[in-house]
């Protein structure tokens, strides 16, 4: 099959919906297909090769935002448009802290989500007839929801299937302010109708889109996620690291419960035989995280004298984040809001790394399939402090849930299972 994947980037942060879908087409590349990752908005921050080497920006940063704001830059020739989507311009917008917050792209995303009959008609209209003179595409999968508005064109220009993967949409619609979030919400579950097909990351986030947005449950397909497995040990490792450490692997942020976690590590240390504990936080960060991190993280941790007991490691390579997670005890993300998934869940397991995460969302969809760790009640870091001393306790239960987890995500999360299992969807 022709495939095209096509995914917003980031421009200046690793995005686990950017690494998935690059890995995806990269896997479907390996199973004979002709798949290309299409970049819109901004480039993606990548950890792997490029899946999208070759393809145009479509839905350019400074472009759409500049289409919302003027109706002077909805009629401009694309000599003009073509500065703006420039490499130089768009790495110079990834850099503004505005260009990913939810907060300020309400009126965009439901202009975004209308298509067509939005402010950046011109963008679909160049997308669909690249698509249709020089691509000719059997499917085209949208990496979410908030691109549902793409979809009538495409279908009508290009005769191609529609499919859109669900994961994390929610998420962003949530922190969006109103009217612009009811709306979304509303006009999503309109468009939602159009597409061929939704491929949803796990089973709760089926249902929550389903429920949310009204998304016709017959349409929704669940494929999980799945990770290259190059570069990760092939066996589960047989010693723990001495003195123990505990990891974060995600955004450096709020909703990702950093600061839930930084608490539970301070009381952890406080408890009789955990003087030696440590703390290694990794993971994606922007110049907006900063301030976050200095009052939740070096601040709190310096009150307690801790400070020289944690390491950050900011942005790292996916060599680094390997290296990373050989050298943890066990990794925690204690996520705040309702995870679609959790990608970190299976990097950590495919090291061997057991995870202790909060009963909610996603989280026992995915322990229950792997056996890679376990649940704490509530999100509180009393409990999530209880939870990682009773494991650290057990060496003897950390190895075995890590050789649990290495098992289930080598045998059943691979990149290569997710590929095949997308490609059946796409066949029906």
């Amino acid at each position: 099959m022709k495939i095209i994947q096509l995914t917003p980037g980031t421009g200046s942060f690793y995005c686990g919906t950017c690494l998935r879908d690059n890995a995806l087409v990269s896997a479907l590349r390996r199973q004979g297909h002709d798949a290309l990752m299409v970049p819109l908005y901004l480039d993606p921050a990548l950890d792997e090769v490029a899946a999208s080497e070759g393809a145009p920006i479509f839905y350019g940063g400074i472009n759409v935002y500049l289409q919302q704001k003027s109706g002077f830059f909805r009629k401009t020739p694309r000599f003009v448009d073509a500065l703006f989507d420039s490499v130089t311009a768009l790495k110079s917008a990834a850099k503004r802290a505005g260009m990913t917050d939810p907060s300020e792209l309400g009126d965009l995303t439901l202009s975004t989500l209308k298509g067509e009959d939005g402010n950046q008609s011109k963008e679909l209209e160049r997308l669909v007839q690249w698509l249709t003179t020089e691509i000719k595409p059997d499917v085209v999968c949208l990496s979410n929801a908030l691109l549902l508005g793409l979809a009538r064109r495409i279908k009508e220009q290009t005769g191609a299937k529609v499919y859109c993967t669900l994961q994390g949409e929610d998420y962003f619609l949530d922190l969006l302010k109103e009217p612009s979030r009811s709306e979304c919400w509303r006009v999503l579950g309109e468009r939602g109708q159009e597409v061929d097909g939704f491929i949803a990351v796990s089973h709760y986030y089926a249902e929550v889109m389903t429920r949310r947005a009204s998304l016709p449950k017959e349409k929704v397909s669940v494929v999980y996620n799945g990770i290259s497995l190059e570069g990760y040990p092939s066996m589960p490792r047989a010693t723990l690291p001495d003195p123990p450490v505990i990891g974060f692997l995600s955004r450096m942020c709020d909703l990702k419960g950093l600061g839930t976690l930084v608490d539970a590590f301070i009381l952890l240390r406080q408890k009789p035989g955990r003087e030696r504990v440590k703390l290694h936080i990794a993971g994606a960060q922007t110049e907006g995280d900063l301030p976050y991190l200095e009052r939740e993280v070096e601040d709190k941790l310096k009150v307690a004298n801790l400070w020289g007991d944690c390491i950050l490691s900011p942005n790292i390579s996916r060599e680094e984040k390997i290296a990373f997670l050989k050298s943890i005890s066990v990794l925690s993300v204690p996520a705040l809001y309702g995870e679609a998934f959790g990608l970190y869940l299976i990097e950590a397991m495919a090291a061997g790394v057991p995870v202790v995460q909060p009963d909610h969302a996603a989280f026992p969809e995915v322990l229950q399939k792997t056996g890679g760790g376990l649940l704490f009640e509530g999100t509180g870091a009393q409990t999530l402090a209880d939870a990682l001393d009773s494991l650290l306790s057990k060496p003897e239960q950390i190895l075995e849930l890590g050789k649990a987890g290495h098992h289930a995500v080598h045998s059943h999360f691979s990149v290569e299972r997710m590929a095949e299992e997308v490609t059946k969807v796409f066949s029906t």
